[in-house]
């Protein structure tokens, strides 16, 4: 066997490795597409009750595919979905968040050309080589291009605007704004119908990038968890809702500063119990008020 086929089956056998693993733990429910506007879908995994949703923009000269997903199993039907539902390829992968659940299954679109912040590039690599990710499965994640503060091309005729407004639910967000057709992609940079995870999160800044996303001239912001109302206008409500659970953690939190309080007595004074009953408010809550606390005292890396 020459080294290059050799080459070849190594690259191949951990492909299917990495694939055998993901279907293993990938839900029974492979996602489902839905039109939202003409010419842009959204395909949604519920995976325990929880909604995760990858964007998609379709055009005469091919597909744009906004965040791969967890599953390689998930992306592969999403794929499917596209081919029998739009019928053109998918020519451009844009990655917001390095986390798993948004860019697990990447390697999918080994085929696409990827592109992402210059921060997402960093993450994902630190991400991969932490988990002892393979070099050549690393290679198929890793986005083709980057970019700094936004990035402009077109498919279709139609102007396509990468934007990064800052940190938020990470140092690497890109906002996918369209604005021919007035709608734009969040990713996790929008939480709908959920308290906000900020394991590595910026919540002072997150409530400028908002601000900035909502000054967009835009109708329809797409979350990337939760459901999207059968009226996608309505979005910009919830995106206010998602907003102002951030407002409060950080009013909340500015407060007990301005009374000299310490780090734990801010956690224990601002309960934020108006948010008790959204998902993950037990386990984020506390997270998003220390890590309020540190930004606001600049002591936050």
């Amino acid at each position: 066997m020459t080294k290059l086929a050799m080459s070849l089956v190594i690259v191949l056998a951990l492909a299917g490795a990495a694939a055998s693993q993901q279907a293993q733990q990938a839900p029974a429910d492979l996602g489902h597409l839905r039109q939202i506007i003409p010419g842009h879908y959204v395909y949604t995994l519920n995976n325990n009750n929880r909604l995760f949703n990858s964007g998609i923009l379709a055009t005469n000269d091919g597909v744009l595919v906004f965040d791969a997903l967890e599953f390689e199993a998930v992306a592969r039907a999403e794929r499917q979905a596209i081919a029998d539902t739009i019928k053109q390829p998918v020519r451009y992968l844009v990655m917001s968040v390095f986390h798993d659940p948004f860019n697990g299954a990447s390697a999918v679109y080994a085929d696409v050309f990827k592109i992402a912040h210059e921060n997402y590039r960093v993450g994902l690599i630190d991400q991969m080589q932490r988990g002892n990710v393979p070099a050549d499965v690393q290679r198929m994640r890793m986005p083709g291009a980057t970019y700094r503060d936004r990035m402009t091309f077109y498919l279709g005729g139609k102007e396509i605007q990468l934007l990064h407004f800052g940190n938020a639910h990470t140092k690497g967000d890109t906002v996918l704004f369209v604005p021919q057709d007035r709608i734009v992609y969040m990713s996790e940079v929008f939480f709908n119908e959920e308290f906000p995870n900020m394991a590595g999160g910026y919540g002072v800044s997150w409530v400028k990038v908002l601000d900035t996303v909502r000054a967009l001239d835009a109708d329809i912001f797409i979350p990337g968890h939760g459901p999207i109302p059968d009226d996608p206008k309505q979005t910009r409500a919830a995106l206010d809702r998602a907003r102002q659970i951030l407002v409060d953690a950080r009013d909340g939190v500015q407060s007990q500063i301005a009374q000299g309080a310490t780090e734990d007595q801010a956690v224990a004074a601002v309960k934020l119990d108006q948010y008790s009953k959204l998902f993950a408010f037990g386990n984020q809550r506390e997270v998003v008020l220390r890590r309020i606390y540190k930004e606001l005292k600049g002591t936050l890396q």
